[in-house]
C-alpha cells in the first residue's frame, strides 16, 4: 500500500461567475514510503497546487488524498491541524522560522505546540546531522541563509513525520547552501526511511531524487526514475514544444 496517494485529484479556482482555472485536472498519484520524490513543470502547471493539496493545506474540488489509511476529507479541522503538526513535515523556501526563538527553540516548536518533548536521543541525532550543533542558541537573524535552511530541515524531522513537503526548499540558496540541504534530505531518505515530495524547478535539485513526476497543464504528462540533471533538463526544455 502507497504511503501516500491521490486519486483523481481536481482543483478549480473559480476567478469569477463565468470565469475559472483548473489547476488539476483528475491527477493520479502514489507515493512509496522511503522515497524521495520531485515534482517538476512550467510555471502555472499545477505542481504546488498539487503538493499543497496532498499536504492537506488546501481542499480539492474532487478526488482523494490517503496518508497512509487516513482519508484526508474524512478529518474535521482540528483533527485535519494535529495530522498536519504530527504526521507531516513541511520545508518551505521561506524558512518560516521564529525570528525570537534560537535554533534549538524553531526546531523544537512544532513538538512543543503539541505538548510532547518528542524523541530527545532522534533530535540530538538530526541536529548532529545538519550540523546545527554549535548554533543551536542562535536566532535566525544571526545565521546564514544555509543555516537557516537546516534549521527548517531540523524542525521538519524532529517529529518523526510520516512523510515530509518539501516546497522550492533550495530556492533562497546558494549553490553550495542549496547542495548542502539537498544531500541531507538524500540521507534522511536513504539512511532514516524518511518520505519526502519536493516541489523544484531545478533540474539539479530533481537529480537527487528517487523519481520525478511532469506535471503540465494540471496533468501529469510524464515520470522520470533515477534522473539525472541533464535528462531532467532535456525534458523540461520539451515542454516548450
Amino acid at each position: 500500500m502507497a504511503l501516500l496517494e491521490g486519486r483523481s485529484l481536481r482543483k478549480t479556482y473559480k476567478l469569477s461567475r463565468r470565469n475559472e482555472v483548473q489547476a488539476l485536472r483528475g491527477v493520479d498519484v502514489s507515493i512509496e514510503a522511503g522515497e524521495l520524490v520531485a515534482i517538476m513543470g512550467p510555471s502555472g502547471s499545477g505542481k504546488s497546487t498539487l503538493m499543497h493539496c496532498l499536504a492537506g493545506l488546501d481542499s480539492l474540488t474532487s478526488g482523494a488524498v490517503y496518508i497512509g489509511d487516513t482519508y484526508l476529507a474524512s478529518l474535521n479541522d482540528k483533527a485535519l491541524t494535529t495530522l498536519r503538526r504530527t504526521a507531516v513535515g513541511f520545508i518551505f523556501q521561506a524558512y518560516n522560522l521564529v525570528p525570537t526563538l534560537n535554533a534549538y527553540e524553531n526546531i523544537t516548536l512544532p513538538l512543543l505546540l503539541g505538548g510532547t518533548d518528542g524523541d530527545q536521543k532522534w533530535i540530538d541525532h538530526v541536529i548532529d546531522t545538519v550540523g546545527l550543533r554549535d548554533r543551536l542558541k542562535h536566532r535566525p537573524s544571526e545565521l546564514s541563509g544555509g543555516q537557516q535552511q537546516r534549521v527548517a530541515v531540523a524542525r521538519a524531522l524532529a517529529s518523526k513525520p510520516t512523510i515530509i513537503f518539501a516546497d522550492e526548499p533550495t530556492g533562497n540558496l546558494d549553490s553550495r547552501s542549496g547542495a548542502e540541504i539537498l544531500e541531507f534530505m538524500r540521507r534522511a531518505v536513504s539512511d532514516l526511511g524518511q518520505t519526502i515530495v519536493m516541489v523544484t524547478h531545478d533540474p539539479n535539485a530533481a537529480s537527487y531524487a528517487d523519481r520525478v513526476i511532469f506535471l503540465a497543464d494540471g496533468k501529469i504528462v510524464d515520470e522520470m526514475l533515477e534522473p539525472s540533471a541533464d535528462r531532467v533538463l532535456d525534458r523540461m526544455k520539451r515542454f516548450g514544444d
